[in-house]
């Protein structure tokens, strides 16, 4: 007897091919359920798209005014700390025009080959940011241990001025992207660059007064190592998120092995696998697996069951769930029979049932 039940596709849900007719099947249930919520269509997460634009043209607006001016008085005063923060600022303008590419491509709807759409181009362009900060760092860091040894002459004066303009423009640049959907990678690889700019020009405001009032030349030097450790540790925090989505790791905070043992422990579940946790983009993680029930039970209530609960506890919304039923287990045969004998010739990742098992 073969049970089946249709849901209303959602985009952004993935179903995993190739799952009927996987591995031997005798006298028992088959079923795909597909959750979703009403009115479910795309993202809301109280920022339209279209805000989020109009932020961040203003904020790129204004550092792209700035950066010129700032680049003629680097020059003329020899300030290295002023110069790294012009070429921050242009990184910054970068980032915020990937940002705005990034949220039209992936505004597009899923078509032909592409079946979730280019909804990822935001997290490449989060994971460009990333890289851009890494590789600022890296030449800012080695020109500053450069006029460490070898301090050139610096116009305090001039280098103070600038900072505090320049304080006052990311601190209204840092606003409009505040006000923006942050729960984005990409728009929070925007606001990453534009927040450290802001340090940065605190630092620099201060070598500058240091400069002024002492002479110390080389607080210009190390106002920039401080900025470059800034830019260090926001790089790497945006690469290791945006590689962790790329590589399809389970989010954080979301456990699979225990939301696998959750699964196999609700009533007439005998085993879970193929269990997948992923994000499809910046704040929409999805799960897909392969439930087998107690010969004779009611598949389609149960996914329901499954379903409530992922959503009520975990927040999964979308998920993908295979039910079967699990073949008979002989008399006498023990209460893990069934565990023993794979149900899947290739299943992938740990099998959770009843009882003690490997992870």
């Amino acid at each position: 007897m073969r049970f089946t039940a249709v849901s209303r596709p959602r985009p952004g849900v993935r179903a995993r091919g190739g799952t009927v007719g996987k591995g031997p099947r005798t006298g028992h249930g088959h079923h795909h359920g597909h959750a979703h919520d009403d009115g479910h269509a795309g993202h809301t997460h109280g920022v339209s798209a279209d805000a989020d634009r109009r932020w961040l043209t203003i904020a790129l607006t204004l550092i792209t005014a700035f950066i010129v001016v700032e680049s003629v008085i680097a020059v003329l005063a020899g300030s290295l700390a002023l110069l790294s923060d012009a070429a921050h600022m242009l990184t910054d303008a970068a980032s915020i025009v990937l940002a705005l590419i990034a949220m039209r491509l992936s505004a597009r709807p899923a078509r032909g080959g592409f079946t979730f759409g280019l909804k990822r181009a935001e997290i490449l362009s989060a994971q460009a940011n990333g890289l851009t900060l890494l590789l600022l760092a890296a030449w800012l860091g080695f020109e500053a241990v450069r006029r460490l040894i070898h301090p050139p002459e610096v116009n305090g004066g001039m280098v103070l001025g600038t900072a505090l303009a320049g304080i006052a423009v990311n601190i209204v640049a840092t606003w409009c992207l505040s006000r923006a959907n942050r729960s984005s990678l990409n728009v929070e690889g925007a606001y990453q660059h534009i927040l450290n700019d802001l340090y940065a020009f605190i630092g620099t405001a201060v070598a500058g007064l240091v400069v002024l009032t002492t002479g110390f030349a080389r607080a210009d030097a190390i106002a920039t190592l401080v900025v470059v450790g800034l830019m260090l540790k926001a790089g790497c925090a945006l690469l290791r998120d945006s590689g962790r989505i790329f590589l399809e790791a389970a989010p954080q905070g979301l456990d699979p092995d225990a939301i696998g043992d959750r699964l196999a422990a609700t009533p007439r579940v005998t085993e879970v696998h193929d269990l997948h946790i992923w994000t499809i983009t910046s704040g929409e993680p999805a799960l897909s697996a392969h439930v087998l029930v107690e010969p004779g039970g009611d598949c389609h209530r149960l996914r329901r069951e499954l379903d409530a609960m992922l959503a009520g506890d975990y927040g999964l919304t979308h998920t993908t769930l295979q039910i079967d039923h699990a073949p008979p287990v002989p008399e006498g045969a023990g209460v893990l029979a069934g565990a023993a004998a794979p149900h899947c010739a290739t299943a992938h990742g740990p099998v959770h049932h009843e009882g003690p098992h490997p992870h």
